[in-house]
């Protein structure tokens, strides 16, 4: 959250990448997962001011937690040793705004995005009756906690080790206009 702060501020450390690159050759010690949206505008290195190596980044439209995506971040926590997961969704979230519209307009979506955005629409469903901005932060937010729940179910490794209280999760919403990302 500090790397947050300094990002939204606009005082970001100076790194030099070079080093960090030479010292990270062999081995990799993130401190935290993040799975997010595979938008070009939520690079969680630059929202969190974190360095090469410093996150496990995990993406795909609509932050959902796919099976490969949780078996990747299954190898950042027993393998790596990655303390935390954070769930980051995003404003203006396009996957989440054709979720929306799926279900509001009927709208059809071409190749494989009914299957990708399925995952959002019960987060569409349970805002059903919001309309405009206020709907699509609504979902954005509840399809974070959707995908915090979604992860536990989906992995035993990673449910053990919160239960244990060797891995730590949350969720959060970056804003694209402020660069704040505020838990949710």
């Amino acid at each position: 959250m500090a790397g947050n702060g300094r990002f939204v501020d606009g005082s970001t450390l100076d790194r030099d990448h070079r080093t960090t690159r030479e010292e990270l050759g062999d081995v990799q010690r993130p401190i935290a997962i993040v799975l997010r949206c595979s938008d070009s505008r939520t690079s969680p290195e630059f929202v969190f001011d974190q360095g090469i190596g410093d996150l496990f980044v995990c993406a795909v439209a609509g932050n959902i937690p796919t099976a490969e995506l949780v078996a990747s971040m299954e190898y950042a926590v027993s393998m790596l040793g990655t303390p935390l997961i954070v769930v980051m969704g995003h404003s203006g979230c396009g996957a989440v705004t054709a979720a929306i519209k799926t279900i509001t307009e009927k709208a059809s979506l071409p190749g494989g995005l009914p299957d990708l955005l399925s995952h959002i629409t019960p987060a569409a469903e349970q805002a059903r009756d919001l309309h405009g901005e206020t709907a699509v932060s609504e979902v954005i937010a509840l399809n974070v906690g959707n995908g915090i729940r979604r992860i536990m179910d989906m992995s035993q490794i990673i449910r053990q080790a919160i239960e244990s209280g060797q891995v730590k999760i949350i969720g959060g919403v970056h804003d694209l206009a402020s660069g704040r990302f505020e838990r949710v």
